[in-house]
């Protein structure tokens, strides 16, 4: 099984969910095989050069190349580089693990927050996600909000 882990990788934070994910993925499923872009020095040395076409190439090569994607869809937004590989990922109809972590998640329930929002739109306690990316990944499949989960998730496509 191949699966290419999508997420921002200038960060200490994304550098550090990538190395994260990735470990608990080859400890857990036997066999395989990961690509994790911050991993290929070939395109993401940033002491070297690698042009845009150069990135588009590999990363499209390896996205064509995989069984399911995982992707990081936490953030302020969801990182541009991410939601374009879901668009791409998603043309080829195979399954997307997508990793939202965000603790705005929680409280959907309480009735105060709930208020806020219908009385000033500013007032908003929760968080957006793109609806067409979060569509994309839904067609295909999950979204998740822990690593653990993710693991559980890509099991099943093994």
């Amino acid at each position: 099984m191949k699966v290419y882990v999508a997420n921002g990788l200038f960060s200490i934070g994304d550098r550090y969910v990538n190395a994260a994910i990735a470990t608990a993925l080859r400890e857990a499923i036997d066999g395989i095989t990961l690509y994790v872009p911050q991993e290929n020095d070939a395109i993401n040395d940033k002491e070297a050069y690698a042009s845009s076409a150069d990135i588009a190439r590999a990363d499209l090569e390896a996205l064509k190349e995989s069984d399911v994607l995982v992707a990081v869809i936490d953030g302020v937004e969801i990182d541009s580089g991410v939601a374009a590989e879901i668009g791409a990922f998603s043309m080829l109809g195979r399954p997307i693990i997508a990793l939202f972590s965000d603790v705005r998640q929680q409280g959907t329930q309480n009735t105060k927050k709930i208020e806020a929002l219908q009385q000033h739109a500013v007032e908003n306690q929760f968080v957006y996600r793109n609806l067409f990316v979060v569509g994309l990944i839904k067609q295909r499949g999950v979204i998740v909000s822990t690593i653990e989960e993710i693991v559980e998730a890509v099991k099943q496509y093994n």
